[in-house]
């Protein structure tokens, strides 16, 4: 596991639309923390470090370590994160407090391995399709991985993974196959190439026409 992310906040007092925007202005993002038995408090934190820890994959499925000023500092999760739908800048972020005893849902994403040694696709002619990217997995935040591997390398054409056949760390499961397997979703299939059976059946009635007008 690589070492953990840790962002700085200040404690926010004003409140409202106005006092956000105003926060905006001058490179700031408000926010919040809230939940692991402690009051909610109000955040304000520097959208260029902001920026900086987004750039590492493990910011939304890791534990991250909140330095708030004045405090101690908090274990958390984000739990949700508003952009604003133009320039994509963060104008807002939630942060859940976690607890090392108590499980907690993450997005963790899938990295795909072996892909170009997919024996579908190295030795049938297929192609792959991602189905899913990410994944809700539950655990304690201890067990939590930064992501999950999908080997493909044994794929056939016509075959895929699912939900169910993602290797986790122990401790850890996929809320969703709670719900019955309607919910063990696809992540990752191999099909053929688009036009490969048409082709194959004109190639041998081209053939088979040659054949009779030379004979």
């Amino acid at each position: 596991m690589s070492e953990q992310i840790q962002i700085t906040a200040q404690p926010r007092t004003d409140a409202g639309k106005g006092a956000s925007r105003r926060l905006r202005r001058t490179g700031k993002v408000p926010g919040i923390i809230y939940g692991g038995g402690g009051e909610p408090q109000s955040l304000t934190l520097d959208a260029n470090e902001l920026g900086k820890a987004l750039q590492h994959e493990a910011f939304f499925s890791q534990v991250l370590a909140v330095a708030i000023e004045g405090g101690a500092v908090e274990q958390a999760v984000v739990r949700d994160m508003q952009r604003h739908p133009a320039s994509e800048r963060v104008v807002h972020i939630d942060l859940l407090r976690v607890r090392a005893d108590q499980p907690v849902d993450v997005h963790v994403p899938l990295h795909f391995i072996n892909e170009e040694a997919c024996k579908g696709v190295k030795i049938g002619g297929g192609s792959l399709s991602h189905n899913i990217s990410e994944v809700v997995v539950s655990g304690l935040p201890g067990n939590l991985p930064e992501f999950i591997e999908v080997d493909v390398i044994d794929l056939d054409l016509g075959e895929s993974i699912h939900l169910s056949g993602l290797v986790l760390p122990e401790g850890v499961v996929i809320p969703e196959l709670q719900h019955g397997p309607d919910h063990d979703l696809q992540v990752v299939s191999v099909s053929a190439a688009r036009g490969g059976g048409k082709a194959s059946e004109d190639d041998a009635d081209a053939d088979g026409e040659t054949s009779s007008d030379e004979g």
